[in-house]
């Protein structure tokens, strides 16, 4: 079978290094999602281990479709019999984009019809019930071109199950994943966010460094689908057999906002990491680097109206002053600010283009020294 699995734009190739390093087959990595190939084992464990997946969905096809009949007769062909059974729920969710059909609710209604007429003749039913397990449809069009996938996920896979509490606009849990693994962090390291709010930072910096997997503590939509409960038991004990929870590493979160450090504490608690996550109230002007080495990443304020973005230029000023050039010591600072590179007083020494939601943002780091 072949899988998709979508993924914030611009960390395509941290999620196909990963499904990789899984032994998964057949990866390759397109704009927004990187496909590969398996059986259910395969599902499983990209499912439980993956840190930067949105979602999988297993493909089931691929088409042209310029007119509303194209698209009826093209999801009509694909073989909903093999993974829909009688009584099962199909709703159906997508989006359009640079395309001749461009009206999402109008596809909604015809794949869904498509889908019912083809599992009518295989069936021989006048209707469907919908009361067993849940198989999401969704669909993708991107210039003209259909995408179909049956969602394995659920809830996203961001949702790792640790964070109830949280502050406003927290990070996703995908997108600080990815950030922690741009910053090469050493699993012995020791991690730093001065803006910590949820902590989600900290959190997947300590999930990471020790191997833990995010998808351990939550389940998958596929999971319902019935027949495969050994399979993703089996999983889930490869995954917690390659944790390493002695490896020393230590992460420190500090914020202005007592309820942020709070709100850190009891979600490393959640997550199992409350003994190598750490919470502090403090200001950023009275961070300093302790110890040989160090990993410092942080998602400070962007601020939205003029007088919070002057704020936020002083404050990324701040940053150039408290972040200096110190051996063994790297920094990374996510923002959308066009000018930060000149109010934090140097150029970065490697810079890339993330989203976070659909704010266009870079990632400055400042790993050299000298």
């Amino acid at each position: 079978m072949t899988f998709s699995a979508p993924c914030l734009l611009g960390i395509e190739g941290l999620l196909a290094q990963e499904l990789r390093e899984m032994g998964l087959e057949e990866v390759r990595a397109e704009n927004g999602r990187v496909l590969f190939s398996g059986s259910w084992a395969a599902l499983a464990r990209a499912s439980i281990n993956s840190r930067f997946a949105e979602r999988i969905g297993l493909l089931l096809g691929e088409f042209q479709a310029k007119s509303f009949e194209e698209l009826f007769q093209g999801i009509k062909a694909l073989p909903w019999e093999d993974f829909l059974g009688r009584e099962d729920a199909f709703p159906v969710t997508g989006s359009s984009l640079n395309s001749q059909l461009h009206s999402v609710p109008d596809c909604q209604a015809i794949i869904k019809k498509a889908v019912a007429e083809r599992l009518k003749e295989k069936y021989r039913l006048s209707w469907f019930p919908e009361e067993g397990p849940v198989h999401k449809i969704r669909f993708r069009i991107m210039k003209d071109l259909v995408s179909v996938t049956m969602d394995t996920s659920g809830a996203g896979l961001h949702k790792r199950g640790y964070r109830p509490a949280s502050v406003a606009a927290p990070m996703k849990e995908t997108l600080a994943a990815a950030l922690v693994k741009l910053m090469r962090l050493r699993a012995d390291g020791r991690f730093f966010d001065p803006f910590c709010g949820s902590g989600t930072l900290l959190i997947e910096a300590a999930t990471q460094a020790m191997g833990i997997a995010p998808g351990l503590g939550r389940r998958f939509a596929a999971e319902a689908w019935g027949g495969q409960e050994a399979l993703w038991s089996q999983e889930r004990q490869r995954a917690k057999a390659q944790e390493r929870r002695d490896t020393g590493f230590f992460a420190q979160g500090y914020d202005i906002d007592p309820a942020a450090v709070e709100f850190t504490l009891e979600n490393a608690r959640r997550a199992g990491v409350a003994a190598n996550v750490s919470g502090k109230v403090q200001d950023i002007r009275a961070f300093r680097e302790e110890g040989a080495f160090g990993c410092v990443a942080c998602n400070p304020p962007y601020g939205q109206r003029l007088l919070d973005q002057q704020a936020a230029r002083k404050l990324y000023q701040e940053l150039g002053r408290v972040f200096q050039r110190r051996q063994g010591w790297s920094y990374g600072i996510i923002t959308p600010e066009e000018d930060f590179e000149a109010l934090f007083g140097r150029p970065a020494d490697k810079r890339r283009k993330l989203y976070n939601g659909m704010l266009k943002c870079q990632f400055y780091q400042y790993f050299r020294w000298k």
